[in-house]
C-alpha cells in the first residue's frame, strides 16, 4: 500500500472515492450522483487528502481533513478487505505527525447497513485504540444517522 498526499483530486480520483464512499459507508450516507459528492467536496475548506493506493494504483482508502467552525475535522474510509491490517492505524499515525488536532463524527452503533446489505461496523473501537477521545455528550442526530464526536489533540504522550 502506498500513501499519496494531495490538495487537489482528479476527476478519476473523485469517482473512485465516491465509489468507495457509497460502498463502505452506511446506505443512509450514500450520494445518489457524482454532482452531490462534488458539491460536498467543494464545500470543504482547506482540504488535504491522503489516498491509499494498491499495487495497481487504485484507491483502496481515503483520508481527508478540512476546517469546519475553526477546528480541523477529518474523515477516513478504507475498503473492508483492507481493514484489520494496520493500514488505518498507519494512516492515522502518519497524519498525527503534522496535525495538532483532529475532530470527527463516528457512527457508534452497528445498526446500519451498507449499500450491499452487509452490516456497517462502527469504527469507534478503532479510534479509541488510536488515542481519540469519545465525546458521549456530543451527538449528531439527523433524519438519516446518529453519530458521536471524537477528537484527538497533540500531546507529548500521543
Amino acid at each position: 500500500m502506498d500513501f499519496r498526499k494531495t490538495t487537489c483530486l482528479s476527476l478519476n480520483e473523485k469517482q473512485q472515492i465516491l465509489e468507495l464512499w457509497n460502498g463502505e459507508y452506511p446506505r443512509d450516507l450514500k450520494y445518489e450522483n457524482f454532482e452531490q459528492f462534488e458539491y460536498y467536496l467543494k464545500n470543504l475548506r482547506d482540504q488535504n487528502h491522503i489516498l491509499v493506493l494498491d499495487e495497481n494504483q487504485d484507491i483502496t482508502g481515503w483520508y481527508v481533513d478540512f476546517i469546519r467552525e475553526n477546528e480541523r475535522w477529518f474523515a477516513v474510509i478504507l475498503k473492508s478487505e483492507f481493514q484489520g491490517k494496520r493500514i488505518g492505524t498507519t494512516l492515522i499515525q502518519e497524519v498525527k505527525k503534522y496535525r495538532t488536532e483532529l475532530n470527527g463524527w463516528v457512527i457508534s452503533t452497528n445498526d446500519y447497513v451498507k449499500c450491499n446489505d452487509e452490516p456497517y461496523r462502527s469504527p469507534l473501537g478503532f479510534y479509541e485504540k488510536n488515542g481519540f477521545l469519545i465525546h458521549k455528550d456530543k451527538m449528531l442526530k439527523t433524519a438519516r444517522i446518529t453519530a458521536i464526536k471524537i477528537s484527538w489533540k497533540y500531546s507529548d504522550q500521543s
